[in-house]
């Protein structure tokens, strides 16, 4: 039985779309309520949010190019300001009427000059009778250009008097983007995660025809049974899927396990996939340079694999990571006795009470404000650093890469605190670099 059925649409269409857009089933049938037939006049825009890598786009392509509607459908990350947003739709627009792959475009400056332009466009004897559909995808940019440009996007029906939808695709929920001044409210629409059994489905469709479905299949749950904690990004699955796949069918091509034999499949694999663990989302090495290391073997290792050791920062950066972690593993208590010179001797207590010493490696990074910082940098770097622009860009750049976490920011009267997020093993291979030997600077290693 058909999932999809609409008077407005014919059936072969249907059901080719019901076999490119699995496990969405029910946002397709309500975007199909939604549409109406061509002719009929649909809702002025449409807002439809979730998470990343859920379907929004890959299911809004392929329904319109499925059913032959008219749109045009443009990624606002790609054009960052309203003048290439404008001219880029009614560049597209131009593509439906005249059939060209690159007609010219008249300039437009302002949302006025856009309505204007649209309107003459959509004189088109061939956009008259159906409706068109504007696209907007990563509509959360919208917020960054100019006021006027979310409201006159949602009342573009009224404003030009056509048949015309226009649909936001979103990240966020729409009461982080409605703006302020109030607008038209869009007709909102909410993709879910995928859940490990609409994983399952799609990522098994993907299998090459050499191998057995059932074969393929196996290997996928073998698959998200080890990332799916970690990770539920259909992209990212379905490239460890193919990235971990050769490895998985070794020993069937070599003879020493059938495809029904999982549990032998599963011990050759087990050890690369929680490496591949390591590199989730860091492309810290490429698809080649991992197949490269699995036919290598165990004693193949790649320098690229070793998720943060490798990594290059500018000098300043790396002294100001050390000083971090530092200041995250040392108390605060300490810092006179490692970073202040001359500092004299002192008296010991003749009845001083001996507290049992606590690793801090072991209770994890301490957050830290940003003077102490800047004082420990001052202090293992043997000549005078005064804190420019180009010092607090670094730590930016130091956070943005998540080596720095930003805690404990919200109040506006104390400065910003920080923890430092790597590891023992990290920073020992950053200070090798610079020729600073951080143990000696360690209370836990005293």
């Amino acid at each position: 039985m058909p999932a999809f059925k609409h008077p407005g649409y014919p059936e072969e269409a249907l059901l080719r779309l019901e076999g490119l857009v699995p496990c969405r089933e029910s946002q397709v049938s309500a975007l199909l309520s939604i549409f109406g037939e061509r002719q009929h006049f649909s809702f002025p825009s449409l807002f439809i949010y979730g998470h990343t890598s859920s379907g929004k786009t890959y299911v809004m392509q392929t329904l319109l190019k499925t059913l032959e509607l008219p749109n045009t459908f443009v990624n606002c990350k790609e054009c960052f300001t309203s003048r290439l947003l404008l001219e880029e739709v009614l560049r597209q627009l131009q593509c439906l009427c005249s059939r060209e792959e690159d007609p010219a475009t008249a300039s437009c400056d302002t949302f006025n000059d856009f309505v204007r332009l649209f309107k003459q466009r959509m004189m088109t004897p061939s956009l008259q009778n159906q409706t068109v559909y504007i696209v907007l995808d990563n509509a959360e940019q919208l917020r960054e250009m100019e006021a006027n440009i979310l409201p006159g996007f949602l009342r573009l029906k009224e404003l030009t008097d056509q048949n015309v939808t226009v649909i936001l695709l979103s990240d966020i929920v729409w009461e982080l983007l409605r703006p302020n001044t109030g607008c038209l409210e869009p007709v909102p629409l909410y993709f879910p995660d995928y859940s490990i059994g609409h994983l399952q489905k799609i990522l098994s469709h993907d299998h090459p025809p050499e191998y057995s479905y059932d074969f393929y299949a196996a290997y996928i749950n073998i698959l998200l049974g080890v990332f799916y904690p970690v990770c539920r990004d259909l992209k990212e699955l379905r490239h460890l899927a193919v990235l971990n796949f050769s490895k998985y069918c070794e020993p069937v091509i070599q003879g020493e396990a059938s495809e029904r034999d999982t549990r032998r499949l599963w011990k050759n694999i087990e050890s690369h996939l929680k490496k591949a663990m390591q590199t989730v989302y860091l492309r810290e090495i490429s698809s080649s340079q991992w197949e490269q290391l699995q036919e290598d073997g165990e004693s193949g290792q790649l320098k690229g694999l070793s998720a943060h050791a490798h990594v290059e920062l500018p000098y300043y950066s790396k002294f100001l990571l050390i000083a971090a972690y530092l200041a995250s593993y040392n108390p605060a208590r300490t810092d006179k006795r490692f970073f202040l010179k001359h500092r004299g001797t002192t008296k010991k207590r003749k009845n001083q009470k001996k507290h049992e010493k606590t690793s801090n490696h072991l209770l994890g990074p301490k957050a830290f404000p940003l003077d102490r910082l800047l004082a420990i940098l001052h202090s293992i770097i043997d000549y005078r650093v005064a804190p420019t622009a180009n010092i607090f860009s670094q730590i930016t750049s130091l956070v943005t890469l998540q080596l720095l976490t930003l805690v404990g920011h919200d109040d506006l009267l104390s400065g910003p605190r920080y923890k430092c997020n790597v590891s023992l093993d990290f920073i020992r291979s950053i200070s090798r670099t610079v020729n600073f030997d951080i143990i000696k600077y360690l209370y836990d290693f005293l």
